[in-house]
């Protein structure tokens, strides 16, 4: 009888190794059935676009109506142009910072936008430029505020990125910063441009019959945008980095050194690998109250909304909630772009590792 039960006792404890064992086994093979659909999963998200790039050139009430057939071509042309350029230094294995900077120099370069050479006047009949970069693979940044000398604002951002302690210099220490480094200075003529100077004549008219009227409207467009105006640039590599640079000339008429978002990480600018790059233009104080740009990365990251989601969100229900508009372009980790605005038109131009080229100025 003794004999029997240990035999029995052997045979209970080898069962129960057995189905032990098969146990660890499944568990195991459960692991790796769910590693393997996951990243089934992530390879197919991956696959929307080896890399992609974005820009825009401003935000506000921009309506066919008013624009001539030469003017709509004009800025067509212009945005194909800046793009092409960041699209082909993506498509050669160039990094997103390199394809951010050169991009954005070809709109600052150009009268057509409020952002270096087409920079809007201060109330003083001055220039004041700002600009801001980030790299989403180090989360550092560069920006830069108030300067009046410096040919390419975005090119000093970067600069102060790479090449200072710091993430923002602003006025004389940063035109300083920038000699030092042999950026490019200009005479402050070289700004000038005879439509800016005249919307600047326009704001300060409309100022003046609104002290005497209280009831005087918005009579023009150029009313309507003088808060607006930037151009900015979002782009994934294929080495899987983004970045995120936008530049401008700010508002027409503005005082006392006024600073809106575009120098300003996290509110115009903002790009984290692990989520998206961020590009704003629009009513600068919304935008920062709103850290517009870091708040759709964080709805990414800490709600898992997507992109698309993210952006409608944040543009469509939470800027006009605080009562500003505007717009952004962004890239996320995957590829996939977006062009959310709440206004009448944004000029706007998207490419993907296809060469497929998307270019748009009106709402519809």
């Amino acid at each position: 009888m003794l004999k029997f039960t240990e035999k029995m006792k052997k045979v209970i404890l080898l069962f129960t190794i057995i189905i032990a064992f098969s146990s660890c086994k499944n568990k195991e093979e459960l692991r790796a059935i769910s590693k393997k659909e996951t990243a089934s999963d992530s390879t197919e998200v991956q696959k929307t676009s080896e890399f992609s790039i974005v820009i825009h050139g401003g935000a506000g009430t921009i309506l066919k109506k008013n624009m001539t057939p030469e003017k709509e071509a004009a800025y067509l042309a212009k945005l194909e142009e800046a793009i092409r350029v960041g699209y082909n230094i993506l498509r050669h294995g160039g990094s997103s910072l390199d394809a951010v900077e050169k991009t954005i120099n070809v709109m600052e370069d150009s009268p057509l936008f409020n952002a270096g050479k087409g920079a809007v006047f201060t109330n003083a009949g001055t220039n004041e430029l700002d600009a801001s970069i980030m790299d989403g693979s180090t989360l550092n940044a560069g920006a830069s505020a108030g300067t009046k000398t410096v040919r390419n604002p975005i090119n000093l951002a970067r600069t102060i990125m790479e090449n200072s302690p710091h993430v923002m210099l602003s006025g004389a220490g940063a035109e300083t910063f920038a000699k030092e480094h042999d950026l490019e200075i200009v005479d402050s003529s070289y700004f000038y441009t005879e439509d800016r100077f005249q919307s600047l004549q326009h704001v300060k008219e409309y100022e003046a019959k609104k002290q005497t009227d209280d009831k005087t409207a918005f009579y023009d467009s150029t009313i309507k945008d003088s808060k607006f105006g930037t151009v900015g640039c979002v782009a994934l590599d294929k080495h899987g980095n983004l970045a995120a640079g936008t530049s401008t000339g700010g508002m027409t008429n503005k005082r006392w050194g006024r600073i809106g978002d575009a120098p300003i990480i996290g509110a115009g600018t903002y790009a984290n690998n692990n989520t998206c790059a961020v590009s704003s233009t629009g009513w600068g104080e919304f935008f920062i109250r709103a850290m517009v740009a870091h708040d759709i990365s964080a709805l990414m990251e800490y709600k898992a909304l997507s992109l698309k989601e993210a952006a409608k969100e944040v543009i469509q229900e939470k800027v006009p909630h605080l009562g500003g508009d505007g717009g952004i372009i962004a890239v996320d980790k995957y590829g996939n772009m977006v062009m959310e605005f709440n206004t009448a038109g944004m000029y706007r131009a998207s490419m993907n590792d296809e060469g497929k080229l998307t270019i748009g100025i009106y709402k519809n």
